[in-house]
């Protein structure tokens, strides 16, 4: 074979082999794709419906307004005493190297810990003035979304125990309107049952591990719970920066340890939530 022979033979097989991907594309309603695979890892997270024990009572470990100084002695301690709990978390306050490493810590060890949105500015602690602005606070909710990467739509409102379940809200007059464009924007609200309180001064707490218990144990036992067996317990991660009061949470967790019938779970698994997929 000349060199003009073996030219127009290639040529040949460059037609047949162009026809060949152009007839497969057409013949198909899905264009043939090259996909490039990427390795991400921030963001996987599967989600998982869980069976509720009816014999069991359930625990949800909240802690309020991090990143701050108390954030990671307790996020050490959950995971030391292997208890799921719930952080969440203000934006604004995520914008240091170090800050962000405390979120991607947090948020990176789910499912044992659970990163959640707890607005950006934190209304700045003018409350009614945020709320007095839905689309103003509703817009502060979805850039702490973006900014600290939260994987789920949960979201606790600042100052406030509003509730967004699936097709249900539960809030007051001067939140509603927020809650309603939250909840059009696939959001679930979490509020609380109890509250582990500090000082404003030096933010103390203020109640002893065992009344925290005695608190718990009557919440159930009166069903003064948002959902029956089911209880969210509020507390703040400065609270616990000093190590006594580290301490004090410690001792709070193995006390509830102790009761064969609590649970403890993160609050992507309370009831009645709009999906999380």
């Amino acid at each position: 074979m000349n060199r003009k022979d073996a030219s127009i033979v290639a040529i040949f097989w460059v037609f047949i082999f162009c026809n060949s991907i152009i007839a497969c594309s057409l013949g198909n309603s899905t264009p043939i794709q090259i996909v490039t695979q990427t390795q991400d890892t921030t963001n996987k997270f599967f989600w998982k419906q869980i069976n509720y024990d009816s014999s069991k009572q359930y625990i949800y470990l909240t802690f309020d307004d991090g990143p701050s100084n108390g954030t990671v002695s307790v996020f050490d301690l959950c995971k030391q005493l292997g208890v799921k709990a719930s952080f969440f978390m203000v934006g604004g306050q995520a914008l240091t190297k170090n800050s962000k490493d405390i979120v991607n810590m947090v948020r990176n060890e789910y499912p044992q810990i659970l990163l959640c949105n707890h607005s950006f500015s934190h209304a700045n602690s003018k409350y009614v003035y945020f709320y007095h602005h839905p689309e103003m606070a509703a817009a502060d909710f979805y850039k702490s979304q973006l900014s600290l990467n939260v994987p789920f739509k949960i979201v606790r409102l600042p100052g406030n125990r509003a509730w967004i379940y699936q097709n249900e809200i539960k809030a007051s007059d001067l939140v509603k309107p927020v809650c309603i464009l939250l909840d059009n924007a696939g959001y679930n609200a979490i509020g609380w049952d109890i509250e582990w309180k500090f000082k404003h001064k030096n933010a103390h707490p203020i109640q002893t591990p065992e009344q925290m218990i005695a608190m718990v144990d009557s919440a159930f036992s009166r069903n003064e719970t948002r959902t029956n067996n089911h209880i969210v317990i509020l507390s703040h991660d400065r609270m616990f920066r000093d190590k006594n009061y580290t301490d004090s949470l410690a001792k709070f967790i193995m006390l509830l340890k102790q009761n064969s019938k609590y649970i403890f779970e993160t609050v992507d698994h309370y009831p009645q939530l709009k999906p999380l997929q």
